[in-house]
């Protein structure tokens, strides 16, 4: 009978060979064997298999001194430093069976000989035989080892690769899963080594790791090899790509692009004993993005490629060899949290009564929560934790994990979001803020605050107890409606939250939060750079726009990527762009807005909206919006982006400000771009079919509406009585604004919460035609039910009537 061979070649290995050599080897030999057609690069390599493990394991008699050390810690009589201690110590000083050391020394061997490199650098990874499974991430539960050259050094990098299956968060781990310690093996992989130390690496999942929204790569790139950026220990680049566009190749579908600190890198080191070290990156580097956009979707292709063929999401890693620049993949396993959660109800956090904003970071997970902080910054220290305390400490790694699982919360000073502490948060449950900066120098133990992540894609700590409200909802527990139910989204952050909700699309996306939370600068401060005089806020622009050699460019990329966050969380269905909407106060509010800005008695009726758009004083401005929006579509290729003019006065006024959009590259009617304008000035009402044949479509805003018709300031409190969206005059002037856009066949919705509270003002807008209502994500559900009920009482009015009455279908 033949013996098995203790190696075997990536390209014999596939995903089914996971007893023979671990989850993460039987990976990298499904995809060199199956997807090398496809253009996927993996580098080449070997596996020792879980059986030259067991045959290690018997020759230096291991087995007894695991039972016995392992039943001493289940017992009490040791601690988990001591066990694995122990049984690490055992292993390293293990001698290889004969064949096995041969074996793995012919296959490096011929890996050099394949390459053409004698001594071939390579990496050394661990791959347990329960690694990766759709269930458990395993993440860096195991070592792994870098530029290892030479046949004794490989040798000895296998052996610790052995050991560290015994490592106190591993044993920790297993126990919490419920596996077997004595019946997992560990396979090693030995990979021809990317030159990544003079080039860049990194992670990516197929899947929004903390919405589970599935339609995005999300990729963290920085430079260097990327252990630092699985480890977090540096802030990387995060990029995020829509995947149903990636197919075109007009467009170029990177729908967020965040520049990171990395402040170090990861690179080769000068001898044996020290095979990789970590130095700072230059002020260039910090600066630059790691990837272009070339590289960006050549990356994102690669992760559909490999999710559609294991037809699960996937977290990868990756890397860029610093001499050729082509990019490879270098490992790949099953996104072990989104995908098992299940598909339910949506919990959702509000933060009240919070204190001072302390820190922020990337948020990580959807919960809120207050607490106690402990501050360990040593993982020599963790025994001091408090259990149920706030974990305070600069980055984690997989001996932090026994603590991390008693936490309430975890808040870092680096990370990113495919970071150890990001990755073990969120398949704890635990809601964590990584990337802080300086999270270790503000808290300090014993501190009251709140973690929010409940807030979008930055996290927030705040001072001491908070007020944290918890509501559920099921987005199947909503019923079916002929009148569109959109919703009202401005944060691009936290767009992707209510992607599971069964909206009929985005009715009212505001661009003028989108500018104030992330652009932050006036478009003619960018504009007209060079005459500013304010030496502050040139600086905070030149900071805001390192990186753009033209700063108008600045403002372009930065509004167009976070708008088509927002407009890809519905795709296809229809996302409603209003164009800016400050009021003066508003913008000059904005970094370098005071210089460009007119003092005004009232705002509110004052300049803004339309009027601005040709006006000489906002033109230059209004063009850089434009500009914006035709990237979005055309670039991007977000083509269900309806662009929305508010305030608009007069007929005239909508034809100077469409003919001043078509110069800026917007007309209305090519490449489909529909234009809508807001319904919210009496005018709007009393020539409302006027107005319908200039627009595509009318979005009443009955906060304006209220307020202009009753000759009411909306932020008067001494008015606030009398402010009332019913009023009779109101109304009449809704359902005026409804009958002539039927009548010119242009469609018709309402942005505001009043159906949500008001059963009756849903009933009185379905009785008059409303084609759709658009509201916030938390009203969503009961303005469904408002309206589907009275939908149902309109059909039974007029099963009964003989008057024929709007049929609702």
């Amino acid at each position: 009978m033949t013996t098995p061979s203790p190696t075997l070649w990536f390209a014999d290995l596939r995903r089914s060979d996971t007893a023979k050599v671990g989850g993460k080897n039987a990976s990298l030999g499904e995809m060199v064997s199956k997807l090398a057609d496809t253009g996927v690069s993996v580098p080449d390599g070997f596996a020792t298999t879980a059986n030259a493990f067991r045959e290690f394991v018997e020759a230096n008699a291991l087995a007894p001194v695991i039972k016995t050390t392992l039943a001493d810690f289940a017992a009490g009589k040791i601690m988990l430093a001591e066990a694995g201690e122990t049984i690490r110590r055992a292993f390293l000083r293990g001698d290889w069976p004969s064949e096995t050391a041969e074996a793995i020394q012919q296959c490096y061997r011929q890996l050099g000989t394949r390459t053409g490199r004698q001594d071939i650098a390579v990496a050394v990874r661990s791959s347990a035989t329960a690694e990766d499974l759709p269930d458990a991430s395993f993440a860096g539960q195991q070592e792994t080892f870098l530029n290892i050259s030479g046949e004794q050094a490989l040798l000895d990098a296998c052996r610790r690769c052995y050991a560290s299956l015994f490592t106190d968060r591993a044993i920790s781990y297993r126990d919490a899963k419920g596996f077997d310690h004595l019946k997992v093996a560990l396979s090693v992989g030995v990979q021809e080594m990317v030159r990544a130390d003079t080039g860049a690496a990194g992670v990516m999942f197929s899947i929004d790791t903390e919405t589970g929204f599935d339609k995005v790569v999300v990729i963290n790139a920085s430079w260097g090899l990327g252990e630092n950026v699985v480890q977090g220990t540096v802030n990387p680049d995060e990029y995020e790509v829509f995947k149903p566009l990636l197919g075109d190749a007009r467009t170029k579908p990177i729908i967020s692009r965040s520049l990171g600190s990395k402040t170090i890198k990861l690179v080769y080191g000068s001898d044996p004993a020290t095979p990789t070290r970590n130095v700072p990156t230059s002020r260039a580097e910090r600066a630059a993005f790691v990837l272009n956009d070339a590289e960006i979707l050549t990356l994102a292709r690669y992760a559909v490629i490999i999710e559609n063929h294991y037809g699960m999401a996937m977290d990868m890693e990756w890397a860029r060899d610093g001499e050729t620049g082509e990019l490879f993949i270098v490992q790949a396993r099953p996104e072990t949290v989104q995908s098992n959660r299940a598909v339910g109800s949506i919990r959702s956090y509000k933060i009240k009564s919070k204190g001072q904003t302390l820190v922020k970071g990337i948020s990580i997970g959807d919960a809120s929560v207050s607490g106690r902080v402990c501050l360990i910054e040593n993982v020599r220290e963790i025994e001091d934790f408090v259990d149920g305390a706030i974990l305070v400490t600069s980055n984690t790694d997989p001996d932090w994990v026994p603590i991390m699982k008693r936490a309430a919360a975890i808040v870092t000073d680096h990370g990113g979001r495919t970071s150890h502490a990001a990755i073990v948060s969120r398949e704890l449950g635990l809601p964590a803020i990584v990337g802080t900066g300086n999270a270790t120098e503000l808290l300090h133990d014993q501190m009251d605050i709140s973690v929010s992540c409940s807030e979008g894609a930055e996290g927030f700590v705040y001072a001491g107890i908070a007020e944290i409200i918890v509501e559920e909802s099921d987005p199947a527990d909503v019923p079916e409606t002929s009148t569109q139910i959109m919703l009202n989204l401005a944060n691009p952050a936290a767009a992707m939250r209510w992607w599971r909700l069964p909206a009929d699309g985005i009715g009212l996306a505001r661009m003028e939060f989108v500018i104030s939370n992330h652009v932050k600068v006036h478009p003619m401060a960018l504009v007209h750079f060079d005459i500013l005089q304010d030496e502050k806020v040139k600086d905070s622009i030149g900071k805001l726009t390192q990186g753009y050699a033209d700063k108008t460019d600045y403002f372009v990329d930065r509004l167009s990527r976070g708008l088509a966050r927002i407009a890809s969380v519905f795709y296809p269905k229809p996302v409603i762009v209003r164009m800016s909407d400050f009021k003066t106060n508003e913008y000059a509010g904005l970094i370098g807005g005071a210089d460009f800005e007119p003092k005004e008695e009232n705002p509110m009726i004052g300049f803004r909206g339309a009027s601005r758009y040709y006006s000489p004083s906002y033109r230059e401005g209004f063009a850089l919006e434009c500009r914006a929006i035709c990237k979005l579509r055309e670039e991007i290729g977000l083509t269900n982006v309806i662009v929305m003019i508010p305030f608009c006065r007069s007929v005239a006024e909508a034809d100077r400000v469409l003919a001043t959009m078509a110069e800026n590259g917007l007309k209305r009617g090519e490449n489909g771009l529909e234009v809508y304008v807001m319904g919210e000035i009496p005018a709007n009402a009393i020539l409302a079919e006027q107005f319908a044949t200039r627009f595509d479509g009318f979005s009443i805003g009955s906060n304006d509406l209220t307020q202009l018709t009753l000759g009411i300031d909306r932020d008067s409190e001494a008015l606030a009585d009398l402010f009332d969206e019913e009023d009779e005059a109101v109304k009449w002037m809704i359902r005026r604004l409804i009958d002539g856009a039927h009548a010119g066949y242009a469609k018709i919705g309402l942005c505001g919460e009043a159906p949500s509270s008001n059963p009756a003002f849903a009933t009185f807008l379905v009785e008059s035609g409303i084609d759709s209502i658009s509201v916030s994500p938390d009203s969503f559900a009961a303005v469904k039910r408002h309206v589907a009920a009275a939908e149902t009482r309109l059909r039974q009015k007029a099963a009964h009537s003989t008057i024929p009455e709007r049929v609702v279908a």
